[in-house]
């Protein structure tokens, strides 16, 4: 039979609820060590076999040079100590480490903990695990026999706030090297028995340690309810499913883990059935467009009226596009949302509609819930990209979000279309910028978003010679279609705006100088003869057309269309 390993509880907001103006609680370890043993001892005292080291925030964002090392040693000291006497493990504890050099002190806790002699490691709270790649491989490398726990922390549709999902979670951390997967934090003990149910034991060896429940505020601090007894019985239930690793997060105490280990002996599991694991697909789930296309972009509205909107869009239809896209507040100005006017569109005049969705102002929450909503009202096709930053002077009252960026946008779409959408994934395309000025960046940059389930490129828009070479070798290198952008201009004030105060949009001084003086008529032959010998320039290199309207001069696009439908679809 395995043995059971029941860790602690939450150390963290234990040691704050009996030292409340103590301040970060690693920093115990050097200023405070005797109050780090006593609840150490009080853990084990309550029946747990298995302790963390109280480091979990000990890394470079909060510690610095030689304190860093001295809070990892007398942490991990302490817990020793502490365990000496008892037949206790003793874990160290890694809790997230984000930003650029987030592999790199990755290496350095772990290299510390390897030096002190530590045989047994948990990587807790995290929401991503390629960035402890190097940390595992030094583990496994140095340290054969160790032990080695990851636990991520999802919330209750079983996803991270870096949009990763469990299973793709558990299986990258088992082929990494981990011995064991499984979930902490964020979610209370339902969820989180309910989300590991969904996964054999057999093939993966889990654990969880969820919170005593959900937070509430109390007089300005954040508290957990005291239920003990509750906590113990969904533990067990845990248990019941062939988890053997168990413990607490936030607002577990002694007082729950002694509840959990005193009744072993005595509770009967509910009657939970496991249903069966659903087979892997065989490869990712990618959905793609006509072989050729045309699509159409058309704002959203910035006040109620829909009215044009639907107009626009049953000209475009009428003229061959195959679909409108619409843009998500391009530039940071309020629009009307990007997904419901892609549904009414679509609902209203039957044309396929791609919204586009960016991170600037939504979090995870809010994308997963427009994606839910796009897909009910039949919306199959999405356009990620990361978003025009909110304006300088508009920031005190509407503040960036960026939860993602783009990659990781793509990434946690292409995970719900494989649990969620499975039946009726999304098509998902995202954006290339055929005029950056590291262009061998930008392809690595698409490349990746292809890998992570990206399926149709659309350009910037193609105005220059050197854009058109970039659009060629995007053609060459990338394995996926391709819309080519072009972007109608409305005359000479427009050109000069678009080439000054728009990012990424470069428009040769050829054609604005050409534009200069003109009336409208002459202007809008002159921007039309453009647009057209461009899309017989990139026509060969391109699997469909990304034309971008003008100033609501829909009558420009209508005639552009039917240019490109007679003459290449």
């Amino acid at each position: 039979m395995k043995e059971l390993t029941l860790f602690d509880g939450a150390f963290g907001t234990y040691f704050l609820s009996l030292h409340p103006d103590a301040g970060l609680p690693e920093r115990a370890n050097l200023t405070s060590p005797d109050d780090v043993a006593a609840i150490h001892r009080e853990y084990i005292d309550s029946g747990s076999n298995a302790i963390k080291t109280n480091t979990f925030s000990v890394n470079s964002a909060l510690f610095s040079g030689e304190e860093l090392t001295k809070a990892l040693r007398s942490g991990y000291e302490i817990a020793k100590l502490a365990a000496a006497e008892r037949n206790v493990k003793v874990f160290a504890d890694i809790g997230p480490i984000s930003g650029e050099n987030a592999e790199e002190d990755y290496l350095r806790v772990v290299s510390e903990f390897l030096s002190l002699g530590a045989e047994n490691f948990i990587f807790e709270t995290q929401t991503e695990v390629l960035p402890l790649a190097g940390a595992i491989s030094l583990i496994r490398s140095s340290r054969p026999d160790a032990r080695v726990i990851t636990s991520f922390a999802v919330g209750p549709d079983g996803y991270t706030r870096a949009g990763h999902g469990c299973r793709e979670l558990f299986d990258t951390a088992l082929g990494l090297g981990a011995d064991t997967v499984g979930l902490n934090c964020v979610s209370g003990p339902v969820h989180i028995l309910e989300l590991l149910r969904a996964f054999p034991v057999s093939r993966y060896p889990l654990c969880a340690m969820p919170n005593a429940g959900y937070p509430a505020a109390l007089g300005g601090r954040t508290v957990y309810r005291d239920k003990p007894d509750y906590f113990a019985e969904k533990l067990h239930e845990l248990h019941a499913l062939g988890i053997y690793t168990l413990g607490g997060c936030c607002g577990t105490t002694p007082r729950h883990i002694r509840r959990f280990a005193e009744t072993t002996g005595d509770f009967s599991p509910l009657p939970y059935p496991i249903p069966e694991a659903k087979p892997e697909p065989s490869e990712p789930l990618r959905r793609g467009f006509p072989r050729r296309f045309i699509a159409a972009e058309l704002p959203a509205p910035t006040d109620c009226d829909q009215s044009v909107l639907l107009a626009d869009a049953r000209k475009v239809r009428d003229a061959g596009a195959d679909f409108a896209t619409i843009p998500d507040s391009p530039l940071g100005k309020t629009r009307a949302n990007s997904v419901s006017m892609a549904a009414l569109v679509k609902r209203d005049t039957g044309l396929d509609a791609i919204p586009h969705i960016c991170c600037r102002d939504k979090n995870q929450i809010a994308i997963k819930g427009d994606l839910l909503a796009g897909h009910i009202f039949g919306l199959r096709h999405v356009l990620a990209i990361t978003g025009d930053p909110i304006a300088h002077t508009d920031r005190a009252e509407a503040k960036n979000v960026f939860g993602f960026n783009s990659f990781k946008l793509i990434s946690y779409v292409s995970t719900l279309n494989e649990n969620v959408f499975s039946d009726s994934p999304f098509t998902l395309c995202a954006g290339l910028n055929i005029s950056a000025a590291n262009y061998d960046a930008e392809l690595r940059r698409a490349e990746q978003k292809i890998k992570n389930g990206a399926v149709c490129m659309f350009t910037q828009p193609v105005f220059s010679e050197q854009s058109i070479s970039n659009l060629i070798r995007a053609k060459s290198r990338l394995d996926c279609q391709i819309a080519a952008g072009i972007m109608l201009l409305a005359g000479y004030r427009n050109a000069v705006f678009m080439n000054n105060e728009v990012p990424g949009i470069e428009i040769p001084e050829a054609l604005i100088s050409e534009l200069s003086g003109k009336d409208r008529e002459t202007s809008t032959e002159i921007c039309l003869e453009y647009a057209r010998g461009l899309a017989d320039r990139v026509e060969a290199f391109c699997s469909g057309f990304y034309i971008m309207t003008p100033l609501h001069r829909t009558d420009m696009t209508v005639r552009l269309i039917r240019y490109i439908k007679e003459r290449y679809l």
